[in-house]
C-alpha cells in the first residue's frame, strides 16, 4: 500500500491547542475541498511529492524523532483520504501521540480512522469557497461526533479572514456548540497568514472572538511557525 506524500519533516506545531509542541509532520497530497485561503497549494494535487509505502514513511519519521518529540501530525491535503495508511502507522508508533488535522467532510474515512489522539477539526464558512456546499458543515458535525464516540481529544478551529461576516461565524458556532456541549470543545480563532493584512482589522478579531464566546470556550491564535518563520 502507498500513499502520495507532499513532505515529512520535523518543526514546531504553530496552530491550535498544541501550539509549542515538537511535531514530525506528514503531510499527504490530494484534497477534496478547495479553500481560497489554503496555504499549501502544492499539496492539493495528488502528484505532488513522493508515492511512498508505510515501511518507507516509517524509516524517514524514525530519522526524525528527537528527545522532545511530542506527536506525529497528520495533515495535508486531506490525510483522511487515505485512512488505512494512517491506521499502520499509528499501529507502529503505539507510544508515540498523533494528531489528526482535517476538514472532516469525509465522515466515512473519518469512521475508518482508529486510535487518533488528537483531532484538529477546520470548520469552513461559506466564505471560503467560490460555491458554498451547506453539505460540508452537516458533515464536519457527523466527524466530530464520530471523534467524540472515538474519544478522540478534539479541537475545532474557523479560519477568519479580514472579509469575514460576524453573523456568519455566529451562525456557524452556534450549530457547532450545540454538538459539542457535552465535551466542552475548545473553538480557535485563527486569523489568515500574513498577520500584517489584519492592522486596520483588529477589532474585527476582538469581535468575532466575543461572538464565538457566547457558545463556546475560545482561543484566538494566529500561525505563529509564520511568525516564527519557520516551516
Amino acid at each position: 500500500m502507498k500513499a502520495p506524500i507532499s513532505e515529512i519533516f520535523s518543526s514546531i506545531q504553530g496552530e491550535g491547542t498544541l501550539m509549542g509542541r515538537r511535531q514530525i509532520f506528514l503531510r499527504f497530497s490530494g484534497c477534496n475541498l478547495d479553500c481560497k485561503y489554503c496555504d499549501t497549494i502544492n499539496s492539493k494535487n495528488t502528484d505532488h511529492g513522493d508515492l511512498l509505502s508505510v515501511d518507507e514513511v516509517i524509516d524517514k519519521i524514525d530519522g526524525l524523532i528527537t528527545p522532545d518529540l511530542h506527536s506525529i501530525s497528520f495533515t495535508g491535503g486531506e490525510p483522511t483520504l487515505y485512512p488505512r495508511f494512517i491506521n499502520e502507522i499509528v499501529e507502529s508508533y503505539e507510544d508515540i501521540k498523533t494528531l489528526l488535522e482535517t476538514n472532516a467532510s469525509l465522515p466515512e474515512k473519518i469512521n475508518l480512522i482508529d486510535n487518533i489522539t488528537y483531532a484538529s477539526v477546520d470548520i469552513k464558512l461559506p466564505e471560503h469557497f467560490q460555491r458554498w456546499d451547506p453539505n460540508i458543515f452537516k458533515n464536519e458535525l457527523k466527524s466530530i461526533e464520530m471523534l467524540m464516540e472515538k474519544r478522540v481529544s478534539i479541537y475545532c478551529k474557523i479560519v477568519i479572514l479580514p472579509s469575514t461576516k460576524i453573523n456568519e461565524v455566529e451562525e456557524i458556532v452556534v450549530e457547532l456548540s450545540k454538538k459539542t456541549d457535552d465535551q466542552d470543545i475548545p473553538l480557535i480563532i485563527q486569523p489568515s497568514s500574513p498577520i500584517n493584512k489584519w492592522k486596520r482589522k483588529k477589532e474585527k478579531i476582538l469581535k468575532v472572538s466575543e461572538v464565538c464566546g457566547k457558545y463556546m470556550d475560545v482561543l484566538t491564535i494566529p500561525q505563529v511557525h509564520n511568525c516564527l518563520g519557520i516551516d
